[in-house]
């Protein structure tokens, strides 16, 4: 006689999304993709993530919340160019906050960034019905956008200037850029020319506004900076033209791609750095501890930019007041790129 199978035991607990990622084999932040945006995952994942959703007959956090609270479990995140190393990190440390407390993200991509096209991305997040909104907008043209939103909607700017009319979390820009440009000037260097970043970046201005006074603070000469666009393609450009000048000795680069670029202009042109030239850059990417030499360079937190704004919009909804400006203290880290005038 076959024995019949016995039925399976029921659950002590509801699934959590956890479960579910330990079923299909995937990280807590794929589920969430899945369940939120399952056009950015491959349809394989997705498929087998799916099937633990059914087989463990997971109900998101965020529903049963919508029943008891009449909120979502939705947050919206308003972004322009996430290409870029720091907006793109701000928004992972955002999405791995919103998992740790059972939210999801949708993002609305943002293709230029004016008023209309900042109050036309929240619109869409609106009808999604999000609770909140993260605007990761570091540009000066947004504080406009910002300023005509809806008065019942949480918002929070991550990067925007002291005119953002919301909560804002940025790192110290003009702090990071004078610690940069004292630490090259305490080698001995005479100035310290600057590299700067596009003009309607907020951090940009407010790093060249830190190189600037910390040059005139110290009664120095303070040369004209030459502006780019964050690319290492720009860098090696202005590098080029930089190396033919041997009074240069010390420079700031507005990023790390922009030091990259700027390193291998100076090499092709027989400048060694740092005995001939001194560079520094911001950001402390990834690959910047492998550069050749190593990049004197910011380190900007930008998970702990992401995760505050994250927890200052959950204050928002929540009906709080929080400040309206928190800066993150910057890291000056100093590798090889840097070292001592030798003229």
């Amino acid at each position: 006689m076959t024995p019949i199978d016995p039925e399976p035991a029921p659950r002590s607990r509801a699934a959590v999304l956890g479960d579910v990622a330990a079923l299909a084999g995937v990280s807590a932040m794929t589920v969430s993709r899945v369940l939120n945006s399952p056009q950015k995952v491959r349809p394989e994942t997705r498929a087998r993530v799916l099937a633990a959703v059914r087989e463990l007959g997971y109900l998101p956090n965020f529903a049963a919340r919508v029943l008891a609270t009449g909120r979502s479990g939705m947050l919206g995140v308003v972004s322009f160019d996430t290409t870029q190393y720091g907006p793109a990190s701000v928004l992972r440390a955002i999405e791995h906050a919103a998992i740790e407390h059972d939210y999801l993200v949708n993002i609305s991509s943002l293709r230029a960034l004016t008023r209309g096209s900042i109050e036309e991305g929240v619109e869409r997040l609106r009808r999604q019905s999000v609770d909140g909104i993260v605007v990761i907008a570091p540009y000066e043209s947004a504080a406009e956008g910002l300023r005509h939103l809806p008065s019942d909607l949480p918002v929070v700017n991550v990067g925007g200037g002291e005119e953002a009319p919301v909560p804002t979390v940025a790192v110290d820009q003009h702090t990071a850029a004078a610690r940069a440009t004292r630490h090259l000037l305490g080698l001995g260097h005479h100035t310290v020319w600057h590299v700067a970043g596009p003009p309607n970046w907020i951090d940009a201005r407010d790093r060249a506004d830190g190189w600037r006074a910390t040059l005139e603070a110290e009664g120095r000469e303070i040369p004209e900076p030459l502006v780019g666009d964050w690319s290492p393609g720009t860098g090696y450009e202005l590098g080029r033209r930089l190396a033919r000048h041997p009074e240069v000795t010390a420079i700031l680069a507005a990023n790390d791609e922009t030091a990259m670029g700027l390193l291998r202009a100076l090499r092709e042109a027989g400048r060694r750095v740092p005995g001939d030239v001194s560079v520094a850059g911001f950001d402390d990417i990834p690959q910047a501890a492998y550069f050749w030499p190593p990049l004197t360079t910011v380190r900007q937190n930008f998970a702990d930019v992401g995760r505050q704004a994250f927890a200052l919009l959950r204050e928002r909804i929540a009906g709080g007041r929080p400040a309206r400006r928190h800066l993150i203290e910057p890291e000056l880290v100093v590798r090889e790129s840097t070292g001592p005038a030798t003229s």
